[in-house]
């Protein structure tokens, strides 16, 4: 006779079906197999850039140093940067203005986007004024905040606001679409209505548009400080990542120009490792889109 014994099981190994899918599977991968997937192949890209970057000064590819210094001679003057105490001030002067500034955004991209989606004559008034300001180039707001602000912190958030909230909007209205209707309905139906809905049911559910637009704010913040930094160039300024690929640019140093630009790279990969791929794995997890092996 078949045993009709329906205990739960003692172990989580001996789930299966519906129960196995649904629990949450903890399985600690092997340190070296994480450094094979995670680790090697950024550092192999990284040293195969720099193999060929070497080659193309060592073989005299490029043979004048006033077009291409060697990475040598980059690091050279990163070092003497940092010995001299000026490396880290460069770095958080740009990074604490573009943050201050994302976060501004923030403030003002969210309930802008949700006022777009969410009222449909707004939309039609603003959403394409929206999408326009979204595919302006970034640098074509400086002039103009220089005029009306003066070259002053104030004008340099003013460019990052214009650079960033378009896409902050845009891309809460992208996600606020994509919500089923069936979701509001639901919560309407349990009492969620108003702020209350739109706190537990509507941002939730729109959480994949709403950081996708984050991230691509963050990188439009990002740029559109740059472009200010090196076009309003002022020593009560500060000098930033910007400035200093603007300095060494009018010093026809390449080898500082080159610093700038690996500095400016590195903190734009860096905020992606640190803030928005985290942010992005939590989301799609919480979904059961990303499941762990």
């Amino acid at each position: 006779m078949a045993s009709t014994d329906t205990s739960a099981p003692k172990d989580g190994n001996d789930l299966a079906g519906l129960d196995a899918l649904e629990t949450p599977q903890h399985i600690r991968k092997p340190f070296t197999l994480t450094l094979k997937e995670k680790v090697l192949p950024p550092v192999t890209a990284i040293a195969l850039v720099l193999a060929v970057w070497q080659g193309l000064v060592s073989f005299h590819i490029v043979d004048d140093p006033g077009k291409l210094p060697s990475p040598g001679a980059v690091w050279d003057v990163a070092h003497q940067a940092w010995l001299e105490g000026e490396l880290l001030g460069y770095i958080w002067t740009s990074v604490s203005r573009g943050l201050s500034g994302f976060c501004l955004a923030l403030l003002i991209g969210t309930p802008l986007g949700l006022l777009v989606a969410r009222l449909k004559l707004l939309r039609a008034a603003i959403g394409p004024i929206l999408s326009g300001l979204q595919s302006l180039p970034s640098v074509a707001w400086v002039p103009p905040a220089v005029i009306w602000l003066g070259l002053n912190n104030s004008m340099m958030y003013a460019v990052i606001l214009l650079g960033a909230v378009p896409s902050i909007a845009n891309g809460l209205v992208s996600g606020v679409d994509q919500v089923p209707p069936l979701f509001l309905r639901a919560g309407r139906t349990m009492g969620a209505t108003g702020l209350k809905g739109t706190w537990h049911v509507l941002l939730p559910a729109a959480l994949p548009g709403y950081i996708a637009g984050l991230k691509q704010g963050w990188a439009f913040a990002w740029r559109s400080l740059m472009a200010a930094e090196i076009i309003a160039s002022y020593p009560d300024l500060g000098l930033g990542l910007g400035q200093l690929l603007e300095n060494g640019r009018n010093a026809s140093d390449m080898a500082m120009v080159f610093e700038a630009i690996l500095l400016i790279l590195l903190v734009g990969i860096a905020i992606d490792l640190l803030v928005f791929s985290p942010l992005e794995r939590w989301v799609l997890r919480s979904r059961g889109l990303l499941v762990r092996h």
